[in-house]
Order: C-alpha cells, then sequence, then structure tokens
C-alpha cells in the first residue's frame, strides 16, 4: 500500500532514511520535516501489513519535479517494492501534478538504482564530480513524461 504523508511522518521517513543509507548521507526527522514544510514538497510511503517499508520524496514546480530521495529498507530489497514505488509516484506527477519531466541525482557506485532508474526511462543529462560526501559523482537523470515507467 502507497500513500502520501506529511510533516507529521517525519520520525518514520528518517528511520527508514537511516536504514538505507551510510551515516553521512543520512537525513534527520528535522531535515525530513523542513522539506516536507517546503511548497511542492510531497513524499509516498510504502507500507506492506501497516510495516513501512520505503518512500519517494518529490518536489515539483510547475511541470517539473526532482526525486530528493527514494529509499526501501534492506531487509524489503529484491521484491519490486522500489520500482512500484517509483511507479506510483511517476504516475501521480504525471496524472495530477501535470509533471513533464522528473530530474534526479544518484551515485554512480549505486549499480542497483542506475539500473532501476534505466529501466523506468531515466537518461543522462549530466555528471556532477564529488557530488555525495564520500566523494562519489552524482549522475544527473531525467524522465520525460511517455519515456518509461509511469508513460
Amino acid at each position: 500500500m502507497t500513500e502520501k504523508v506529511g510533516a507529521t511522518h517525519a520520525g518514520v521517513l528518517a528511520a527508514l532514511h537511516e536504514q538505507c543509507f551510510a551515516p553521512a548521507d543520512r537525513w534527520s526527522a528535522a531535515a525530513m520535516a523542513e522539506l516536507l514544510a517546503q511548497p511542492g514538497v510531497e513524499a509516498t510511503i510504502l507500507c506492506e501489513t501497516a510495516q513501512p517499508l520505503g518512500f519517494l520524496m518529490l518536489r515539483h514546480t510547475l511541470d517539473e519535479a526532482e526525486i530528493l530521495t527514494l529509499c526501501v529498507v534492506p531487509d524489503a530489497r529484491r521484491r519490486g517494492l522500489a520500482r512500484h514505488l517509483l511507479t506510483h509516484v511517476l504516475n501521480g506527477a504525471r496524472c495530477d501534478l501535470g509533471v513533464e519531466t522528473v530530474f534526479l541525482e544518484v551515485s554512480v557506485s549505486n549499480p542497483a538504482a542506475t539500473h532501476l532508474y534505466a529501466s523506468a526511462g531515466f537518461t543522462r543529462q549530466g555528471l556532477r564530480k564529488t557530488y555525495y560526501p564520500d566523494g562519489s559523482d552524482a549522475l544527473v537523470l531525467a524522465w520525460t513524461c511517455g519515456s518509461g515507467a509511469g508513460g
């Protein structure tokens, strides 16, 4: 089950994020709440039998959006949950928000995420050198309405 959540769920989102990212890349509950208080920022959480397993946070303005973060807890990976969450959010962004293009950054050292985004129709737009705290580069990817999952 997926549902949109707000700043009141910041603690749950931060706990999920902590399970999925290295300490330098984790976002606190305060950071989550601050982001979710901004116009155009929303989070969609994925639960199974009332257990939160992952979420995707999106920021949208007019016909563009940016995926701020996507995570699925390690014990629930390799089951298609990230793909389900991504497809659900892309469909919602296109249908409900009128989004035509979605951008994101993904670490070059994360082949599972890179594969997920490529298979969903995201294409490379650029590279941000030493973007992440660990010094890894970020691929800048874009999805255009009709180019893959959600399209």
